[in-house]
Order: structure tokens, then C-alpha cells, then sequence
């Protein structure tokens, strides 16, 4: 995919604040900190475009990010930081389960995990979740570069477990810093992308 233009298109956390057009999005869900915001700019190769923050728990909305005008990626908000009260906490989730549940324009749920640790409690309810709407469940495992590659296969093995993921191959390592598997990601999002509807 070659990027063109990338730019934040909206700032949302009600659904009348959303974009208003039929382009595609697919959307990135995990835990605070997993490097999320790293990710989406590794992808459209921005330094800084969608904002990254040392303090977890600190995107509050839901972003949008359109891209070459044709698509957008959708930063949820990260799950599970214990440090926001819970009633911030429960607030989150009903405005990430509104757009989740009710967005026409959503073509996949991407969940990201931080390839260094073995996927939460939270985690497995939200892949679950995800595989529930017939998404097809991919996983991105960031951070990779901060292991060795001698123990990826270990690693995902464990991601694989705990997630209970049939095939292994819907796991893809990761690294925002390093670029690794940007060129694979883009492959499995493409097809993504170019559907008309998505498929119910």
C-alpha cells in the first residue's frame, strides 16, 4: 500500500461525531500501552501522526484517521488500565460497544497485544467478542523487536493459547519501531479495504 496522505479525520465519543461517509475503517482494540498509536503510524509511516502518550490510559476517544481519502484506521481506546476509576472505565466500553455494534462502515476488528506478555483476561473477552461478529480475528503482536527472534515462536505460542487461536498464522509480529511486517500487515489489510460491504 502506498501511502499518499494521511490525516486525523475526526475525534469522537458519540456516535453523531463520527464521519459522515461510506469509506471503510477498521478498527484497532487492546489494552492500554500495547503500543497501538505506534502501530498505526509504523503503518502510514508518520512519525507521530496518531498521538502516543508514557501515561497509559490517557485516549479517551475514539479516532479516526482517513487515509489517501479512501479508508481509515479507528484507534479504540485501551481496556484495563487500573489506575482509571471504574466508572471512567465503564463509560469507555459503552461508547467503544456503541461504535462497535452500530458502525456500518466497519469492515475488521484488529486486536493488538504486546508480543512480550501473555494476552489478559480482558483480552480473551474482547477476541472472543471480535470472532463473535464473524471478524476474522486477527492479531497483531507488537513490540517484537524487544525479544529475540529466537523466542517469537514461544511468545506467539503463548498468545495462541490463552486466545484460543485455531490459525497460528492470524498472529503477526510486529515492530513500530523497526518496521517489521509492515509489508505483511498491508497484505492481510488490503483485501480488507477494497470489500464493498462487509460480510454479515
Amino acid at each position: 500500500m502506498k501511502i499518499i496522505k494521511s490525516d486525523l479525520h475526526a475525534i469522537a465519543a458519540l456516535p453523531k461525531q463520527y464521519p459522515n461517509d461510506d469509506l471503510p475503517e477498521i478498527a484497532f482494540a487492546g489494552r492500554s500501552n500495547v503500543g497501538k498509536s505506534s502501530f498505526i503510524n509504523a503503518m502510514i509511516n508518520r512519525a507521530n501522526l496518531a498521538r502516543t502518550s508514557g501515561k497509559p490510559g490517557k485516549t479517551r476517544t475514539i479516532n479516526f484517521y482517513i487515509i489517501n481519502d479512501s479508508f481509515r484506521f479507528v484507534d479504540l481506546p485501551g481496556y484495563g488500565y487500573a489506575q482509571v476509576s471504574m466508572e471512567e472505565r465503564k463509560k469507555w466500553a459503552q461508547f467503544i460497544d456503541t461504535y462497535l455494534t452500530s458502525r456500518d462502515n466497519l469492515r475488521e476488528v484488529v486486536l493488538v497485544v504486546d508480543m512480550r506478555h501473555e494476552p489478559t483476561s480482558l483480552d480473551k473477552m474482547m477476541y472472543d467478542w471480535i470472532k463473535s461478529f464473524g471478524y476474522k480475528g486477527l492479531v497483531i503482536a507488537t513490540k517484537a523487536d524487544k525479544i529475540t527472534k529466537a523466542n517469537w515462536q514461544k511468545n506467539i505460542k503463548i498468545i495462541r493459547e490463552k486466545l484460543e487461536i485455531k490459525d497460528i498464522n492470524l498472529i503477526i509480529p510486529f515492530s513500530s519501531e523497526k518496521k517489521i511486517n509492515v509489508d505483511k500487515v498491508w497484505k492481510e489489510f488490503n483485501p480488507i479495504i477494497l470489500e464493498k460491504t462487509k460480510d454479515q
